[in-house]
This record gives C-alpha cells, structure tokens and sequence, in this order.
C-alpha cells in the first residue's frame, strides 16, 4: 500500500469558514485601533495568530498586545462568527471511501482544540478518524510544520512517505513539504490554484466533493 494516512486542514478545506476567520480578526483588529483591509487578512487565513500577528504588527506590538489580540479573536469568533460556519458538500462520504481504503485519518488544524472537538462534530465524523490536531500540539502554526508531525506522531508514527495532505492554502502545503508530505490542493477555500502549485501541491481538485467524485484521478487511489 503506497499511503497509509491523510492528514486534512479543515478551515477552507471542509469547512466554509475563511471569510468568516478574516473578519473576525479584522473586527478584533479594529478594536485594538488599527484598520487593515479584509482582503489582506483574508490572504494570510491558514496561519495561526502566531504566525498572522507579525504580518500586520511589529515585534514590539505582537509582544505587548499579541496574547490579548489572539484572546480577543477567539472569544469574538467563537459568540459571532462560528454559529455560521458550515460543511462543504461530500466530506463524510469523502472520509468513509478513504476508511474503505484502508486509510487513518486525521485532522491537522491551526485551530484550538477546542474548535477541532466542534467541528469534528459538525461535520459528523468523529467516528472516522484517528486523531485531531491544533495549535495546542505545535510550538509554532503553519506554514512551520509542527501540526502536520504532530499528526504523523499520533496516527502511530506513520512514515511522511505514506501520508498525504489535503488542505486549502498555501501556507498547508508549505507546512507539509517542510515535513516531507504531499499535498493534495482544494481551491473551496479562495486561494488561487497557481498559489496552491507554487507551494507545492502535487493534484488540485475543486472540493471534497470532487475530490470523492474523481477519487480514481486523484494520489489517494495511487495503492
């Protein structure tokens, strides 16, 4: 069997959720006084706050004021913003093909734990996979590749060269070749396919339901 495990991001991957992410921090931001354009935030979602702080803040700025930032965020994402959050089409038939081949599942995510544990069950696929991962696993966010071995290390230390990725952004795929992953692309979060391949993306499919829909095309029907 050539892989053994996908690793999935779920932001933008199965859930329809960046533009809701991006305006929660610009709102956040805007209550710390500063005005940053949503398609600039929207850019860097796939980033954890460790990571997407320093692009719009100087060190001096993430150090005082960062931790509070990040607070504020989440607590504004979570009463606002996740209410609205909803699968994409096809994920958990998606996820039972892949248990029929035979693959461990897990979620890699620069979410909290906390965010993992309900989206897992919003999607209803608790049942299918092997671990979850989030921020709380890695020292630092993607694109480092902390969440992704983090994955590996929990679904049994499953070798790099038997895992494949799917995820939404750039920032994923980096993540992943850092760890010596492939990555499958999705263009459902927003990220433009060029994007997706620069970073490097080995397939590209529109969405989970496509990605089920032209499984036998894609690296998963590759054993």
């Amino acid at each position: 069997m050539k892989y053994q495990a996908a690793i999935f991001d779920i932001d933008g991957t199965l859930l329809d959720s960046v533009d809701l992410h991006a305006e929660a921090w610009r709102q956040t931001f805007l209550r710390f006084g500063r005005e940053i354009p949503f398609a600039d935030i929207r850019a860097q979602i796939g980033k954890g706050g460790d990571q997407l702080l320093p692009v719009f803040f100087s060190e001096r700025e993430v150090a005082l004021i960062g931790k509070v930032m990040e607070k504020t965020r989440g607590v504004l994402f979570k009463s606002e913003f996740m209410p609205k959050v909803k699968p994409f089409p096809g994920v958990r038939a998606l996820f039972e093909r892949l248990k029929q081949d035979g693959y461990k599942i897990a979620l890699a995510s620069s979410a909290t734990k906390a965010e993992v544990e309900h989206y897992a069950k919003l999607l209803e696929i608790e049942d299918l996979i092997e671990a979850g991962t989030s921020t709380d696993d890695a020292e630092k966010s993607k694109p480092h590749p902390d969440i992704f071995e983090a994955a590996m290390e929990k679904l049994g230390k499953v070798s790099p060269k038997k895992c494949l990725t799917v995820g939404d952004t750039p920032y994923d795929a980096e993540a992943a070749a850092k760890a010596k992953i492939k990555t499958i692309g999705v263009l459902c979060g927003g990220f433009p396919e060029a994007d997706l391949k620069k970073a490097g993306a080995v397939a590209i499919f529109r969405d989970p339901e496509d990605l089920l829909r032209r499984y036998e095309e894609s690296p998963f029907a590759e054993n």
